[in-house]
């Protein structure tokens, strides 16, 4: 019997997706795994996007007064990154977002026409500090 060799994509997630929140089951699901805690590079802001259940966070890369914003990286089945992407709504989006230790990853990332309403909570550090906060 042959063993069928999985290959896997790393994603970045830095909101529902998250160990123990609401669309964690998204990734879980699909045979993603749980790889590490991480933290972007300080060049990012994080909002609170208006709308929910589940309430939704939005990343996006500034050029000035960034912020390091914890998230976590997910290892998911190649075979099943098309149909977990197809869940994604819009404004969300997947592109390559900078760690802290200098490394790209593909993830979260935020269109910046959502941030109208959308509330700027990036000083917290993460979505979970800010969920600690409604």
């Amino acid at each position: 019997m042959t063993q069928e060799r999985i290959e896997y994509q790393n994603i970045l997630v830095c909101g529902a997706h998250m160990s123990g929140l609401p669309l964690n089951t998204q990734l879980t699901e699909r045979g993603a795994a749980f790889s590490e805690s991480v933290q972007t590079a300080a060049c990012y802001q994080l909002y609170a996007l208006p709308g929910g259940p589940p309430f939704r966070p939005g990343l996006i890369r500034i050029t000035e007064n960034g912020f390091s914003i914890e998230a976590e990286i997910w290892r998911l089945p190649v075979a099943r990154w098309g149909d977990f992407i197809a869940l994604i709504p819009a404004p969300l989006c997947i592109g390559s977002v900078l760690l802290a230790d200098n490394r790209l990853v593909k993830g979260f990332l935020c269109e910046g026409y959502a941030l109208q309403g959308a509330k700027n909570i990036s000083a917290m550090g993460g979505w979970r500090n800010f969920l600690k906060t409604i």
